[in-house]
């Protein structure tokens, strides 16, 4: 007996409908991520970064480092699922983002306690990063194989600790008491704020040395002027909005802490285009000066106010917060780790101890016992915002170190940001003393 199967049925109408459907969505889908866009990309970095962060908590990992993941994962060196167009405004998105938590960390900042502190704050902004880059200068010559003048670009490149991973945290720990006794959170904190200045002259200070100039006197000279001139216009600006805030009030015409909050937003990012105009003329601090703005509104308003502002800031720091590690783990070139190899991570380890004794030698003298010097210790560790910044600008400018040193910077991010968070998150509760202040 032959059984034939005959000529296939035509899919009824219903069968075709599901399966164009199915097909379109596919194709829809696809197309999402072959042809981005802004929309797409941001969607992207809040829900795959809150995600990983999330999950990173749950394990007990500092949520940064989910962000870092993402970052990575979305960027143009491994899925390339985020838009050329907000990679082009990758650095203009994370210095609003940073502009955020300092004008948080401005308006939480009790400058009676970092008074209190005093010498150890200012050391604290140079000693470290000088003593790290010394490091690479002696020894990167011998392991890396590269000139004294190339370490010292290194050097500077690698030298600055980190705000972005820093500064929140301390101002966690001031929030909570942590510390502020003997105003350790203040004092690094102010510390952090300042390092990248002293780094960032240096690194262009050798960058010059190795494209053939010379270092100037004036361009060390440029590090305090900058200092300086960032606290004054902050200062200057801070008091400025305070008065207009008062005056406004004192006519009837209240300026809700809402609006507030969009016109210290306003200035900040007015006071960081100021450094941008006077480059070439005279080196200003924008950084510096938008915490200097923050401090002089908390010392010039009502407690109340200037409770509610940083409150307000801390709201928008949630969001800001995502937009700047997915943005820095974007910037990092997973694929430079494989070039570095074990030489570059004994490099880094190396680098990081000696910067640690530069630590203890801005402590001595100081009420801090052994595991508050050791917290110090671990809260100059982490490196990303300035790393990511800088870490390619040899390679762009074709030094012939330019390569190794984007390849030790990214294993720099990779390893440090990661250990000084958990490190800073695992051990403040063991290490300082809940302060006894309201």
């Amino acid at each position: 007996m032959k059984f034939s199967l005959g000529k296939p049925k035509p899919p009824n109408k219903l069968m075709t409908s599901v399966i164009e459907w199915s097909q379109g969505g596919i194709s829809f889908f696809c197309a999402c991520f072959e042809e981005e866009n802004m929309l797409t990309s941001l969607a992207l970095v809040f829900l795959v970064g809150l995600s990983m962060a999330a999950i990173c908590q749950k394990i007990k990992l500092p949520r940064i480092i989910g962000m870092l993941i993402t970052g990575i994962l979305l960027g143009p060196y491994a899925l390339n699922w985020l838009d050329p167009s907000i990679l082009s405004i990758s650095s203009d998105l994370r210095q609003m983002a940073l502009i955020i938590i300092l004008l948080k960390a401005g308006l939480s900042l009790n400058l009676a306690d970092l008074k209190k502190v005093g010498r150890p704050a200012v050391m604290m902004a140079c000693v470290p990063a000088s003593f790290e880059i010394l490091a690479f200068c002696l020894f990167a010559p011998c392991i890396l194989g590269i000139t004294r003048v190339e370490a010292a670009v290194m050097g500077a490149v690698l030298g600055a600790v980190s705000p972005a991973v820093v500064i929140p945290r301390m101002v966690h720990l001031m929030e909570t008491q942590y510390g502020t006794d003997k105003s350790i959170p203040q004092m690094i904190m102010a510390g952090a704020s300042c390092d990248d200045i002293f780094v960032i002259v240096l690194f262009s200070t050798f960058v010059s040395m190795a494209q053939g100039g010379s270092a100037n006197l004036t361009d060390f000279l440029n590090i305090p002027v900058s200092i300086v001139l960032g606290i004054v216009i902050g200062a200057i600006a801070g008091c400025g909005l305070s008065a207009f805030f008062e005056t406004a009030y004192a006519h009837k015409h209240c300026v809700r802490n809402s609006m507030k909050v969009i016109i210290v937003l306003g200035m900040s990012f007015l006071l960081m285009s100021i450094e941008t105009w006077l480059k070439g003329i005279v080196s200003v601090s924008g950084l510096l000066a938008v915490v200097s703005m923050a401090c002089a509104i908390k010392i010039k308003s009502v407690a109340f106010v200037s409770k509610r502002l940083s409150e307000k800031f801390g709201k928008l720091w949630l969001a800001a917060e995502v937009i700047l590690f997915v943005m820095v783990g974007a910037a990092v070139d997973i694929r430079y780790t494989l070039h570095a190899g074990l030489a570059a991570i004994l490099m880094i380890a190396l680098a990081l101890v000696i910067r640690a004794l530069g630590v203890c030698i801005c402590l001595l003298h100081t009420p801090l016992n052994a595991k508050e010097r050791l917290f110090c210790v671990i809260a100059y560790l982490p490196k990303a915002t300035v790393q990511a910044a800088i870490g390619s600008v040899p390679l762009a400018m074709g030094l012939p170190c330019g390569q190794i040193v984007l390849s030790v910077a990214v294993l720099a991010i990779l390893i440090t940001a990661p250990l000084g968070a958990m490190g800073i998150d695992m051990t403040y509760q063991t290490f300082l003393v809940k302060g006894s202040k309201g």
